[in-house]
């Protein structure tokens, strides 16, 4: 069975010709638990230093921020095209991408107070209640499920791009800043669509272990769940500010 998945670090060719893993172990559940846990750790304690810099107003934070980001974004695409050193990188991911979280973050705390405890705490109970809808088989990765999925993440990624050209000019498409109800509706859309990301990673981790994939896999698996699991506590930072700005 093809495996797909809308995050574009698990996708259906990421098994395809994996060279072998060290020591020829394979890749396991517990494997990518405790990798998992590592990387989140790793973000967490970087987060804490974005945060206490971005609190001291710092007058280079938002070129840290800048910076981070995109080095955050180059080696995300190294490990996604040399996956045999995602082992190396994807710990250096989580620390980029934690400073860049924790920086932001501090400024939505400043803004809204309390808001970053809300966004974690609903950001874990989406993690969990994901879960628990996979392992029960509430929610099941059918082709076709994954195919929608992965065509609805697309067309988001492709508007928030060109969103981003339009930075340029001073500009904003609407939707994605506006508090109004379309621009809420379209957030919780975004929410929606991502926490069903989480659906097919489970799926595309179960599959990983079946087929027996090398053992660096793990690492690799690990990072693209970390990469949604960025993706949707921003999206719920963004859609508790736009109910507390209303």
């Amino acid at each position: 069975m093809a495996i797909k998945s809308g995050n574009p670090a698990l996708n259906k060719k990421t098994f395809d010709n994996l060279p072998p893993g060290f020591f020829n172990e394979a890749m396991t559940l517990d494997g990518v638990t405790s990798k998992s846990l590592i990387l989140f750790a790793l973000c967490v304690g970087s987060g804490f230093f974005g945060w206490n810099l971005a609190s001291q107003n710092h007058p280079l934070i938002g070129a840290f921020i800048l910076g981070s980001i995109i080095a955050a974004f180059i080696v995300a695409l190294i490990t996604i095209f040399k996956k045999t050193v995602s082992p190396y990188t994807s710990p250096i991911y989580a620390v980029l991408e934690g400073f860049a979280l924790g920086a932001i973050s501090q400024f939505y705390e400043k803004a809204f107070e309390g808001i970053v405890l809300q966004a974690l705490l609903l950001t874990g109970g989406i993690f969990v209640s994901m879960l628990l809808l996979y392992r029960f088989r509430i929610i099941r990765a059918t082709e076709n499920f994954k195919l929608g999925i992965l065509a609805a993440t697309g067309g988001i990624a492709l508007y928030y791009l060109a969103n981003l050209v339009i930075n340029f000019f001073g500009k904003d498409l609407p939707l994605i800043a506006s508090n109004s109800v379309y621009g809420i509706g379209f957030t919780v859309i975004v929410i929606v669509i991502a926490a069903l990301n989480l659906v097919i990673d489970f799926d595309f981790i179960e599959k990983g272990v079946e087929q027996k994939a090398p053992k660096y896999m793990e690492w690799y698996a690990s990072f693209g769940l970390l990469v949604t699991l960025v993706w949707l506590y921003l999206e719920i930072l963004r859609l508790l500010s736009k109910l507390r700005s209303r």
